[in-house]
């Protein structure tokens, strides 16, 4: 053995192996061809808050500046799903005459309340709800399209709730 290959051997057994650390998290990218300072830049996803651009419905009343409704977030409101069901089953009975609509006077617009009024026990037997179809368009809007059995005959109601001071308020209701 040559004083250099003694020189190296001894170097070799006191100096500590060298590791190379990555810059990231993952040690994979030092297996791959590419050094890690081409390694793609690691994207942080920041999670936003959903953007409320609610204009409420005022179907042209003309309202005072202290007067109009406040746009809520559907994050301050009840479980949509659950309140929808809950309020299509009101609606119903309200047009089966076996609920008084003055139970829906908070949750309806004004506007909504007195077609409801008219439309008050208009059908002869309380429709069976088969199911449930929504979309939220926005933050704070939601259009939803319910179908119910009378007898042989199936009806379709579309609804329009807004969030609007705190709940959800039906802007739009009609039995197609």
């Amino acid at each position: 053995m040559t004083t250099f290959e003694n020189l190296t051997a001894t170097y070799r057994s006191q100096t500590p192996m060298m590791q190379l650390i990555s810059s990231t998290e993952d040690p994979a990218l030092w297996s791959h061809p590419v050094l890690d300072l081409f390694a793609p830049p690691v994207i942080e996803r920041v999670e936003q808050k959903a953007k409320l651009y609610l204009v409420p419905s005022t179907f042209g009343e003309e309202l005072e500046l202290d007067e109009m409704p406040i746009p809520t977030s559907a994050s301050d409101l009840p479980e949509l799903h659950a309140w929808t069901m809950k309020f299509i089953v009101s609606v119903v009975e309200v047009w089966a005459g076996r609920r008084q609509p003055a139970q829906l006077i908070r949750w309806c617009h004004r506007v909504i309340y007195m077609e409801l009024l008219k439309k008050s026990g208009s059908q002869k037997e309380i429709g069976k709800i088969k199911s449930i179809h929504q979309t939220e368009p926005l933050d704070g809007i939601c259009e939803s399209t319910v179908i119910i059995r009378y007898n042989d005959r199936f009806r379709a109601v579309v609804i329009r709730f807004e969030g609007v001071d705190g709940r959800w308020l039906c802007t739009a209701l009609r039995m197609l």
